[in-house]
Order: structure tokens, then sequence, then C-alpha cells
């Protein structure tokens, strides 16, 4: 009977929810975004970066996303597991953080990893929702 309370007490706090994770509005989002220097940063404006997180994610850092090839995707930016280590599918981990870490209010190494799939990438079409919503439409709202 012991085992099964400590069994019941397991699961409750495996699926509770992330009570560090925080859906960001969208003033406050683009502030911090600002303040970590997104702004210019290869070209690209606060909101080129506003836009594509809320068609990722909807400014939720606890957004978790599974794709057809296994992946998954973390966070305010829906960072593929290719750029963190999920412990789950084999990853190249080229952002050296544990995706969970993406799923907090904490958003700074978030953005420092996006910054770096930017930078190897070359560019903001590593997210598919930022080249169909945002590039080369009006983002002055």
């Amino acid at each position: 009977m012991q085992f099964l309370g400590t069994v019941i007490v397991i699961l409750s706090i495996l699926m509770a929810p992330n009570v560090d994770a925080k859906i960001f509005e969208h003033c406050e989002l683009a502030k911090k975004l600002e303040k970590a220097g997104l702004n210019s940063y290869k070209g690209y404006s606060i909101r080129d970066w506003l836009c594509m997180a809320h068609y990722k994610s909807g400014f939720d850092t606890s957004f978790v996303d599974h794709n057809p090839d296994g992946s998954s995707e973390y966070g305010i930016f829906q960072l593929n597991s290719a750029w963190c280590d999920n412990g789950i599918t084999p990853t190249k981990n080229f952002c050296h953080m544990d995706c969970q870490d993406l799923l907090n209010h904490h958003i700074l190494d978030d953005i420092t990893c996006a910054k770096l799939i930017v930078y190897s990438k070359n560019s903001m079409n590593a997210w598919d929702s930022w080249s169909q919503h945002c590039s080369g439409h009006d983002l002055s709202e």
C-alpha cells in the first residue's frame, strides 16, 4: 500500500504543470528581446522575433511540439531538439543545453540559442513560421 502511495506522489509531481513557465505579453517580450540585443541582430527587427514567437508558441515558454521525424521543439521560439539535449532522441546539442531549460520563464538561454541558429543558418528561415507568416509581411502593427 505504501508503494502505491509513492507511485501516486511521483506521478502527480511528473504531471504537474511547469510552474516556472510563462506566457509573455507582447510588450513585455519585446522589452526582453530588446534588452538581450535582438533588435537588428543579423538584420532582423524585434518585430521579426515577436512575429515568429507568436506563430510558433503564442509566447508560451512551456510549449512543446513533437515532429513526425521524432524530434521535438521547445519553448517560446520552438527550438528543435537538434539544438539541445532532450534525453530521448540522438542530438548534436549545438547550444550545449538541456531542452527542459527552454521551458521556463528565464528566456536568456532561449535567446542565446536562437541567436546561434540565426548566425549559423544565416537567417530566420530556420523557422518555417517566420518564412510563412513574417518574412516580407508588414509587421508594423
